[in-house]
């Protein structure tokens, strides 16, 4: 769940030292005024376990507060959680704070989470982040069709305050996930009727929805600091606003003209002037964030052993540092892999990497390669991306590249929100490859690789399917030793650049900035604005 990346974010957080980088007057409950942000369009109603995406996922987070949090840097720390302790990393006892409350007043219980997984774990209701349950006992029955169980055998509510979790194999990093919105509780009153819910969500976390009905679609969306919450992250001004622009270039000059406070992605079209024209107040810093484009697995031409080449050949087709630098001002960093450097176990040496380099004369023979097993059907190649997530300059750039190189037809097909392209990329209706991107959930390795390229996983846009590279990622899961299971996830990303299941194209960096009256904002690890923290002058 970056910038307008096409999954999830996770919950970013600082504690009292995570100080912001203006001179702020230390208001604290609500007192330091009204503060607008940018954001997007969620793709579906506000569910947890439904939101993989970041216009939505960014709202979860300030709506709900799971067991644990991430601090500025990534380090987790608890929330709602008392205590996550195991003696062998597969059989977990989760203790939460008494007295924490929704926002409609009832009671955050250990039965509040196992409802939640349980009914974001289950098949038949669909939940695209349903992938993150997978490493539970019982995930196989409550996904089977039909289910043979509605539950996962591997949950137990021990009392109001302690929940028993037992996984399939130890994974010494399972606490380290629990950040992510799909394990955010629900109260009992969502399942009456959780599209409903989803319309005017009752959270835990920070704020909540200013009224009902404070979500108008494809406008804004309004929240209110929440009473009910007594956790770190507990707000310091009057009421948060979410505008929803068309592009970032209006709203970067809605920041201009003071109508916004905090933008979280500086477009390309400013990105030459925008540190002069904000000085101490632009934002520049690495972030989890990977950018990519996905070429499906059942698009004609790019099937079996000639579609390896032809992705091949794309990846040698253009030049990644020539883009960062001509389109982003250097805001984006080559990739040099499927991750991110700001994550630990991070490598740029990863055997098979020479493919994203830039090489006309190999990207040409790869493609004739291809051409010899079957002639390309002439058709053109197209990349489709969102117009307001300001991706167009770097989607020209790359397409006039491979027209050039491979001496193709290629060319941008734009959609005008986020939303309608994630509608037919999850639909599998979309025709052709499509931007991606990963804004990390969770600040590990395995984030980046899991939900994306493992057979089924919920953000597996492309269907793409490895049995060798699913067996490492089990193997790693199954590793306690961290820094042996990055090593095995290196190898793990070997298979990924043989195959290339999606395009690598560069790292994105926290590229912001903020208005002359806030006071108090701080970027987190990745790249999303600890809104909590932010006050007005």
């Amino acid at each position: 769940m970056g910038i307008a990346a096409l999954t999830t974010l996770a919950a970013c957080g600082g504690g009292n030292d995570d100080s912001g980088n203006g001179s702020g007057d230390g208001a604290s409950g609500g007192s330091g005024g009204a503060i607008v942000v940018n954001g997007t369009e969620p793709q579906n109603p506000l569910v947890p376990t439904a939101t993989n995406e970041v216009g939505g996922g960014r709202l979860l987070d300030a709506l709900w507060a799971g067991l644990v949090y991430y601090k500025a840097d990534g380090t987790p720390e608890n929330d709602v959680a008392d205590s996550i302790e195991s003696t062998d990393a597969q059989n977990y006892t989760i203790k939460i704070k008494s007295g924490t409350k929704f926002s409609d007043g009832t009671a955050v219980t250990a039965k509040s989470f196992v409802d939640a997984w349980n009914y974001g774990a289950l098949g038949t209701n669909a939940q695209l982040s349903s992938y993150f349950f997978e490493p539970i006992e019982g995930y196989e029955a409550v996904q089977a069709e039909p289910p043979t169980a509605q539950t996962l055998s591997g949950l137990a509510v021990v009392d109001d305050t302690t929940f028993t979790v037992k996984l399939v194999q130890p994974e010494s990093d399972f606490p380290l996930r629990l950040g992510y919105s799909a394990f955010y509780p629900l109260p009992e009153s969502a399942f009456t009727d959780i599209k409903a819910y989803g319309e005017n969500p009752v959270g835990n976390g920070p704020y909540k929805l200013k009224e009902k009905g404070a979500w108008q679609h494809n406008v804004r969306i309004d929240f209110v600091p929440n009473d009910t919450y007594a956790g770190p992250r507990k707000a310091k001004n009057d009421s948060l606003a979410f505008v929803f622009y068309e592009t970032y270039d209006a709203a970067y000059a809605a920041l201009q003209g003071g109508d916004l406070d905090v933008l979280d992605n500086i477009p390309s079209s400013a990105l030459l002037t925008y540190t002069d024209d904000l000085g101490d107040r632009a934002v520049n810093q690495p972030a989890a964030v990977f950018q990519s484009f996905c070429i499906p697995e059942g698009l004609e031409g790019f099937g079996g052993e000639e579609g390896k080449l032809r992705r091949q050949a794309f990846s040698y087709a253009f030049d990644r540092a020539a883009v960062c630098k001509a389109v982003f001002n250097d805001t984006r960093t080559p990739a040099k892999d499927f991750t991110s450097p700001v994550i630990a176990g991070y490598s740029e040496t990863v055997q098979g990497n020479e493919v994203l380099s830039f090489d006309a004369a190999k990207a040409k023979q790869l493609w004739e390669q291809a051409n010899a097993i079957k002639p390309w059907n002439g058709s053109t190649f197209t990349i489709a991306y969102n117009t307001d997530g300001d991706h167009q300059a770097w989607v020209d750039a790359v397409t006039a590249s491979i027209r050039q190189v491979l001496g193709i037809q290629a060319e941008g097909k734009p959609y005008p929100t986020f939303a309608q392209i994630r509608t037919e990329i999850t639909n599998r209706s979309i025709k052709g490859a499509f931007r991606t991107g990963w804004q990390a959930d969770y600040p590990g390795l395995y984030n980046f690789l899991a939900p994306l390229y493992a057979t089924g996983a919920g953000s597996n846009d492309g269907d793409y399917s490895n049995p060798q590279f699913d067996e490492l990622l089990t193997k790693a899961a199954g590793t306690t030793d961290q820094d042996a299971a990055n090593k095995i996830l290196q190898q793990a990303q070997t298979i990924l650049f043989a195959d290339l299941p999606v395009i690598p194209l560069w790292y994105s960096n926290a590229s912001g900035g903020f208005g002359e009256q806030a006071k108090n904002v701080k970027f987190g690890w990745n790249s999303v604005p600890l809104y909590y923290e932010i006050t007005k002058s």
